[in-house]
């Protein structure tokens, strides 16, 4: 168990540069219609977003369901920074959200002050989900509804077949493990919230599949993915768990890809909705 004192973020694997920031923007909106179908926030308020970093998703969410207020917690105030601007750059949202740095597993918050929650891509980077979700039912009113959104990195499939993308994908995923984060962690949320107390819970596989019947969508995720690999590949190099040549050789397959005229790009990952009571 760790202390509530200790932070429960593991190191992000990404990094909180300026252009990794401009990354979670672009990834929230590529996404959006995938993971905001089948979300409904109707006749909630007050909404707690867990992690919510650069304020990406917290956007969609005040767009999506004007009855919101939504406060966003984050670890880093990097990033914390950064929505500040992004979400102050919408006069619109002025008074619809606020921000706090602190700690998603020791929440400063008295119990029952929300009535519906929203993490999404951020239990992947936690050593302790499962106290996560225990502070953030502490946090809601009985009757909440509880959206998780979290990667399952086994699905991922890039054809042609890609050598030097597969070994950087595998280790990709053994830094996020060694980090004290979960890239499976999708797969898991069912049992993690039965566990945690929660209610109705229901989980549904989500995917993004790209082949010749949508080129041009498929070239831009292809496009996307590469960037989203890239940006870890300094701590990977770093750490010793690819080597320079494996970096080059990955580009360079993926733009072989991205200009064959018969990829296919697939990727699923788990969405679970829950109640509190």
């Amino acid at each position: 168990m760790i202390a509530p004192t200790e932070p429960t973020a593991s190191p992000y694997l990404h990094g909180f540069s300026p252009t990794e920031q401009a990354r979670l923007v672009k990834q929230a909106r590529i996404a959006e219609s995938t993971i905001f179908r089948d979300i409904d926030y109707t006749g909630a308020r007050r909404l707690i977003e867990v992690g919510s970093g650069v304020g990406a998703q917290t956007e969609i969410l005040l767009r999506r369901f004007p009855d919101l207020h939504v406060d966003c917690i984050d670890f880093s105030r990097a990033q914390l920074e950064a929505a500040r601007a992004n979400l102050g750059a919408r006069a619109w949202l002025d008074g619809r959200y606020a921000l706090h740095e602190a700690d998603a597993g020791d929440l400063p918050f008295e119990a029952r002050t929300f009535d519906a929650a929203f993490l999404c891509w951020v239990l992947e980077h936690v050593p302790s989900p499962a106290r996560v979700l225990s502070e953030l039912r502490r946090v809601l009113s009985p009757g909440s509804p509880v959206y998780i959104t979290e990667v399952m990195n086994a699905s991922f499939l890039l054809d042609p077949y890609s050598p030097n993308v597969w070994r950087y994908w595998m280790a990709f995923n053994d830094f996020q493990i060694d980090s004290g984060g979960d890239p499976f962690v999708g797969a898991k949320l069912g049992n993690l919230l039965l566990a945690g107390g929660f209610r109705d819970v229901s989980t549904q596989v989500k995917t993004f599949h790209f082949d010749n019947g949508e080129p041009a969508r498929r070239k831009a995720m292809i496009a996307f993915w590469e960037e989203l690999l890239l940006s870890a590949a300094d701590q990977l190099v770093s750490a010793g768990k690819v080597t320079a040549e494996v970096v080059d050789g990955m580009r360079r397959e993926f733009h072989q890809v991205q200009n064959d005229p018969d990829a296919v790009f697939f990727y699923a990952f788990v969405q679970a909705r829950a109640t509190v009571y």
